[in-house]
């Protein structure tokens, strides 16, 4: 049913565009007789040519589950309140970027830092496509900067890991065996309050066959934590059965992939100079308050342009 629904979807949006262009069509014979009509016309296939250009990008998807909702992660790197506050940086980014394009964002746990920041935060984003078009930004984020943390405003160099997963779907996607799973229940540890404090509402789940542990402290009760948690661990189980299959192709084809931290696939440069740099694509821009805002399309578009045909 889900598939049907999503296979709907698409075929009511290329017949609105098919509408919208009949439409404009139409405008235009009318045009001939009232000049009045050029600036709307123009401005209308504009809208047009924008869309299509959205709904292109969505046909090159080549994963089965680029149209899904999207789990996404943020971990601080080495470097204490300089990364925290980086990792805080890139949490409002996306936030952002996902408020503009009209996604929901539901915060599912955050680990506040020491004086600063954020040690980590997990989000899910909920819309058409958020898992395809966020598979961009998986991987290393690198910020330059002045340091406001630093009493002699040295430059710094803070480095943060933004991991993307799609959302996986219980019983269908993953299963996991109620003997498959370890909870254990503790007392949460960050800001909250004193019933936080006191009350072991905290939830770690280990899943014994793999070592994947999640823990969840962001809720005042013990059940939504492990419903939270739970859902995390779902989705992480699904990227790691995703992962498998990628390194099985990968041998197949001869390439050998690196999981681990790897180099930074973004640089963000705000001293001695403003940039912002995708080291993949070579796409950049010195609007780098406009993508700390949340502009982060013509980044992600140069990223999937890039990848048209390569997937699979």
């Amino acid at each position: 049913m889900r598939q049907l629904a999503e296979v709907r979807k698409v075929v009511q949006q290329w017949r609105e565009m098919e509408k919208r262009v009949t439409d404009i069509a139409e405008l235009i014979s009318v045009a001939e007789e009232d000049d009045s009509l050029k600036e709307e016309i123009q401005s209308e296939i504009e809208k047009v040519s924008s869309h299509l250009d959205e709904l292109e990008l969505e046909m090159a998807f080549s994963s089965e589950y680029d149209a899904r909702n999207a789990i996404l992660t943020i971990h601080a790197g080495a470097g204490g309140t300089e990364s925290q506050d980086w990792a805080q940086m890139l949490l409002r980014m996306y936030l952002r970027w996902a408020e503009r394009r009209g996604y929901k964002t539901d915060m599912l746990d955050i680990s506040p830092g020491e004086e600063a920041g954020i040690k980590s935060a997990v989000i899910s984003v909920s819309g058409d496509y958020a898992c395809g078009y966020l598979k961009s930004e998986h991987g290393v984020h690198r910020l330059v900067r002045l340091s406001p943390f630093d009493a002699d405003h040295a430059r710094h160099t803070s480095f943060a890991l933004v991991e993307i997963m799609p959302e996986a779907e219980a019983g269908v996607d993953v299963k996991i065996e109620p003997g498959d799973l370890k909870i254990d229940a503790f007392r949460s540890s960050g800001p909250g309050g004193q019933h936080m404090q006191k009350t072991s509402s905290a939830v770690r789940l280990t899943h014994l066959p793999t070592g994947l542990v999640v823990v969840c402290q962001s809720e005042r009760s013990q059940h939504q934590n492990k419903e939270i948690a739970l859902r995390i661990l779902q989705a992480r189980l699904l990227e790691l059965e995703l992962a498998k299959r990628a390194e099985e192709r990968a041998e197949l084809k001869g390439k050998r992939i690196d999981a681990g931290w790897g180099n930074q696939i973004r640089s963000y440069v705000l001293h001695p100079y403003k940039m912002v740099k995708d080291h993949r694509t070579d796409y950049q821009t010195s609007a780098t308050d406009a993508v700390l805002d949340g502009e982060l399309d013509d980044f992600i578009t140069a990223y999937l342009r890039s990848n048209l045909g390569k997937e699979g």
